[in-house]
């Protein structure tokens, strides 16, 4: 196997300022038993920008790849997108294995020109997406898929508020909620995001965060996590659901159990999902045209201002990675 460019973490990176990653060439063997991916496009998440700030790092341990969600070609040359969950096979869903592990934890991910994964973790890529597209649909929008339909599963006609607006899970709820044929209102602490959410997504609505709503919703999903929950607990009806998979603004929260159980609320945890939800995913974006917002596209060889601009919150969709370039 000949030398592979990749982005390693090298150092904790507290302040994002990208002094612990390398952009370089280096021999990446493969575990025995896996298959070859050659990347055409990877993709930034939030589980990557908090691996650079430092989380999980290991002093004692080689310099990581990054990344998590990719997208290319098999080695028999099928178009594949990558699973980016590794877990015992005798879990049928995946999330259930309390040893499971992402990929760039413990071994090599995706910002590379090539990555190694169990076969059992390559999905069929749509001809209808692009490569850009397909890369961003691993976690954040894998994540989005199962809160809507596998926790939420609200009838078309209802209505569901989706907590923050620009970031990759939300941005993913927005889209497939509308194409779910639900009427999507949204918050966020930025007026500008909540008009690009309306205006480019196509939600029906955007209040500032912690408003009062004009009337409750049938479910609340959130990934924004202790300055925004007890917010979603109010806004659903009773009878009604909250879907949480994300704690960005901190994860201990006070719930009030009384009103919980008075109004007949659902309280969900909701991670990521199975290899057949991302097909069903990718199936689903590729004949709706509910596919993913992209904000930039950045060369895997000049990557940083890409990353600079996730560690900075400044984007609006995904940032992808073109791993041939």
């Amino acid at each position: 196997m000949s030398a592979v460019r990749a982005i390693r973490r090298t150092a904790p990176d507290p302040d994002g300022l990208l002094t612990g990653i390398e952009i370089d060439d280096r021999d990446q063997p493969p575990p025995d038993g896996w298959v070859t991916v050659t990347l055409r496009c990877a993709s930034v998440n939030h589980s990557d920008l908090a691996a650079i700030r430092g989380h999980g790092f290991d002093p004692a341990g080689p310099p990581r790849v990054l990344g998590s969600d990719g997208a290319g070609l098999d080695p028999d040359g099928n178009e594949v997108i990558v699973y980016p969950i590794l877990a015992a096979a005798r879990y049928p869903d995946p999330m259930h294995d309390p040893g499971l592990r992402m990929l760039s934890q413990g071994v090599d991910g995706t910002w590379a020109e090539r990555v190694q994964v169990p076969r059992a973790n390559l999905v069929p890529k749509p001809p209808e997406l692009t490569w850009e597209q397909a890369a961003c649909l691993g976690t954040a929008w894998l994540t989005a898929y199962r809160m809507l339909f596998g926790r939420a599963r609200v009838a078309p006609g209802g209505t569901v508020l989706v907590q923050g607006a620009g970031g990759g899970v939300p941005t993913a709820l927005i889209r497939l909620a509308v194409a779910a044929g639900l009427r999507v209102w949204v918050t966020s602490r930025d007026p500008h995001r909540g008009r690009r959410a309306v205006e480019h997504l196509g939600a029906h609505a955007a209040f500032p965060s912690g408003a009062v709503l004009p009337e409750p919703v049938d479910a609340a999903l959130d990934c924004v996590g202790q300055a925004t929950l007890a917010h979603s607990l109010r806004s659903v009806r009773p009878g009604g659901q909250v879907v949480t998979a994300g704690a960005v603004t901190g994860a201990t929260v006070g719930i009030d159990l009384t009103d919980l159980f008075v109004r007949s609320i659902s309280l969900h945890g909701s991670a990521m999902g199975t290899p057949a939800e991302l097909f069903a995913l990718a199936r689903l974006c590729a004949t709706t045209g509910a596919v993913p917002v992209i904000d930039t596209v950045w060369p895997l060889t000049d990557a940083r201002p890409g990353i600079a601009r996730a560690l900075a919150g400044q984007q609006f969709g995904k940032i992808v990675l073109r791993c041939d370039r």
